[in-house]
């Protein structure tokens, strides 16, 4: 089986990072942001897409190119799973995924101790298992499984 690993860069790829363990025992590929902070070990399949925001004037065509980047992605790779920590980037392969009926795991950031991510909040519809890090967030996502911090 081989499965997608994809975040956002900063904190959303620390995250990701901690689930290094599984990654070397599995066939994967990670899909993340092209940083200038970026200093993780990542793996040889690496693919970077262009970090945007999406307060930014052109918001829109970025997000359009960022859609089709990560299809290319997608096509080429063809993963049976995703596992995404977010945000904003991970999205479109997220939801590529589930329209190819693929299964996406989705765990929301740590970061989020009382209220849900925009990411999050987009993601917990699509999301075969959705994953919280705080008891509290289970309020906002009553179908999701606590499994505590995964540092």
């Amino acid at each position: 089986m081989k499965i997608c690993f994809c975040a956002s860069s900063g904190g959303h790829l620390t995250e990701l990072m901690c689930l290094k363990k599984i990654m070397d025992t599995t066939n994967h590929f990670i899909v993340t942001e092209k940083s200038d902070d970026l200093d993780q070990n990542l793996t040889d399949t690496t693919y970077y897409v262009k970090q945007i925001n999406r307060n930014e004037k052109f918001f829109f065509i970025h997000f359009m190119k960022l859609i089709f980047n990560e299809f290319k992605i997608f096509r080429k790779e063809q993963p049976q799973m995703v596992i995404s920590t977010g945000a904003l980037a991970t999205v479109p392969i997220c939801i590529m995924a589930k329209l190819f009926r693929k299964k996406v795991i989705y765990i929301e950031s740590f970061a989020r101790t009382e209220r849900p991510s925009l990411t999050g909040r987009i993601l917990y519809h699509f999301a075969d298992v959705f994953l919280v890090q705080w008891e509290s967030l289970l309020k906002y996502y009553p179908k999701a499984k606590f499994i505590g911090a995964i540092f």
